[in-house]
């Protein structure tokens, strides 16, 4: 199911990082505008928003563009130098060359953590597949963090209930300021008289019968008589139960094979 998944994060098309912004983008602190006026190179800056939405622009000042989209900067600059009586009809024209206020933060196990742009409506997949999917490491599920008004909301969202299905609904748009946090597989572990002990990845609805079978199976010495299981309980505490080979394997259980008396 994991080699499933890998397949489908490492055929997503990575979304292209060159500036190609839509309309519906909006301008904010940190994201550095090219702005030029055709005809009048004197005035092609490069010019930083700052924490209050404001830039700073040659004849007419301070003038604030954020929450604004750049075809709508390109007017309002235009406004200005006209009304103003400094250029007849100017031509404007903003490229945005750092969008940093349209990012989202990838973390966890994802081969390239870090903060991507959001320069058109990208869902969970699509910036998945830009910091170059998730690793072997990586469990099923992410958690998805956003700001809403001053508080922050957690989601849980499964992975492989989006690559099953065709409701967008399950594989989220994501908006500027998210933070997608790809989480560990839960481990188990398993020691005794097994091939291979160690520590294994828990697979969904795995039993105990398939943990033996990732340990590499009983030792010689082995029997599937008396394994035993030390499982920490809601409270935190240790316990030490009798496993039957049906038995759902849980995160972080320590599966013991005994040796067998014969």
């Amino acid at each position: 199911m994991k080699k499933i998944l890998f397949s489908i994060l490492a055929w997503m098309i990575v979304a292209s990082v060159n500036i190609a912004w839509a309309d519906d983008i909006k301008l904010g602190p940190g994201d550095v505008l090219k702005i030029s006026v055709y005809g009048n190179p004197d005035l092609s800056v490069d010019a930083r928003v700052n924490d209050t939405g404001m830039i700073s622009y040659p004849l007419v000042g301070s003038v604030e563009v954020g929450g604004l989209s750049p075809s709508a900067a390109e007017k309002k600059i235009a406004g200005l130098l006209e009304n103003g009586g400094f250029i007849k009809k100017p031509q404007v024209n903003i490229m945005v060359s750092v969008m940093e206020s349209q990012q989202v933060s990838v973390l966890g196990q994802v081969n390239k953590p870090g903060r991507y742009p959001i320069e058109a409506k990208r869902r969970l997949t699509d910036v998945l597949a830009m910091a170059g999917g998730v690793n072997p490491e990586a469990g099923d599920t992410v958690t998805l963090l956003r700001n809403n008004n001053g508080k922050t909301e957690r989601e849980t969202i499964d992975l492989l209930d989006i690559m099953h299905s065709s409701d967008n609904a399950k594989n989220p748009q994501l908006v500027p300021g998210d933070t997608v946090y790809v989480d560990r597989a839960p481990r188990f572990y398993i020691y005794g008289e097994v091939q291979r002990p160690g520590a294994y990845r828990v697979e969904r609805d795995m039993n105990v019968v398939q943990a033996l079978s990732v340990g590499g199976g009983l030792s010689i010495r082995g029997t599937e008589n008396g394994i035993r299981i030390k499982r920490r309980d809601d409270s935190g505490e240790t316990k030490v139960i009798s496993a039957h080979l049906e038995d759902k394997v849980r995160p972080d259980d320590v599966i013991y094979v005994k040796e067998s008396l014969f």
